[in-house]
């Protein structure tokens, strides 16, 4: 396992900037990451300097989704970056462990869950901090990264990256259960009942983000909203936030992510969930993607058309 740290942490000022470090893997999802991800959350709120966060991504992207290819394939071989080439993970990762669970034996759907459940309370820690949390994305964020993202406050999204949940279409279940809250619930059966993404600025124009600037004005435009966010004083903004996050809460949303999370495991145990992971291990996760994805007519694309 590499040493180097997959989140880094710095405060600027008021903002105290948490960036996935990942850039060789599309900022890929393992236990680490989402572990640093809280401990880097939970420092900024414990910062009376501190007036707002801000989540980002290195390199082409803002995430991938979860470090899986190793898993699927059952043969340990690399890939490159990104959602449809994410490279090995650590066999200790929950995803990976949940995935790697052997068809001929019983599978256990709570011991899936309370590893998977662990990811969602990494993720919910963006959504649980005091602090309001703004989450710039760039490039894509597409599966398992869409969890991080919705559970930020405000999302910034480049008018032409891609965002969206192509693992509806088989192995995989949005464990945070953000959608149908985000875009509501006719918007949110549209995208997992396809599997399709957005651009930028059909996140935009759906509710989904509060911005969608050019790919130029990216930095710009999230640097002014932090800003903004940050004059404001800090109990203000707990105030606020926590006056908010009730909605959700008032609505279920804990009830609904357990439900999100056992599904999870269920969309890997079904026979199409199966028949996904073998054709991983005999084509490689790239082409079992590219499987999943080429009926659709999108393999690649950013954005679904009508």
């Amino acid at each position: 396992m590499s040493d180097a740290v997959p989140v880094s942490y710095e405060v600027d000022g008021r903002v105290a900037r948490i960036t996935l470090d990942r850039p060789e893997r599309g900022n890929g999802i393992t236990a680490r990451l989402v572990a640093e991800l809280a401990a880097a959350v939970e420092r900024a709120d414990l910062d009376p300097d501190v007036h707002v966060m801000l989540l980002s991504g290195s390199g082409e992207g803002f995430c991938g989704g979860y470090d899986l290819v190793e898993s699927a394939e059952g043969m340990g071989a690399s890939a490159p970056q990104g959602e449809h080439d994410r490279p090995s993970g650590s066999p200790l990762d929950p995803a990976v462990m949940a995935a790697n669970h052997d068809p001929a034996g019983t599978w256990d759907p709570m011991v899936d869950y309370a590893m998977m459940s662990r990811n969602v309370r990494g993720f919910m820690s963006l959504f649980h901090a005091n602090k309001p949390v703004v989450c710039m994305v760039h490039g894509f964020c597409v599966a398992g990264g869409t969890d991080m993202a919705l559970c930020s406050d405000l999302l910034v999204i480049e008018q032409t990256a891609k965002i969206g949940y192509p693992p509806a279409r088989v192995w995989g279940s949005p464990t945070t259960a953000l959608w149908a809250h985000r875009v509501g619930a006719q918007r949110a059966k549209r995208l997992l009942f396809t599997g399709d993404s957005l651009s930028g600025a059909e996140a935009l124009e759906w509710g989904l983000a509060i911005e969608a600037p050019p790919p130029e004005r990216l930095r710009e435009r999230t640097e002014i909203l932090l800003e903004r966010i940050a004059q404001m004083p800090v109990n203000q903004l707990m105030l606020m936030k926590l006056l908010v996050n009730q909605t959700l809460y008032a609505q279920g949303l804990h009830a609904t992510q357990v439900l999100g999370t056992v599904f999870d495991g269920i969309t890997r145990h079904t026979a199409e969930g199966y028949g996904f992971q073998q054709r991983a291990a005999a084509e490689g996760f790239r082409e079992a993607v590219r499987g999943r994805d080429e009926p659709f007519g999108d393999y690649g694309r950013s954005t679904f058309k009508g």
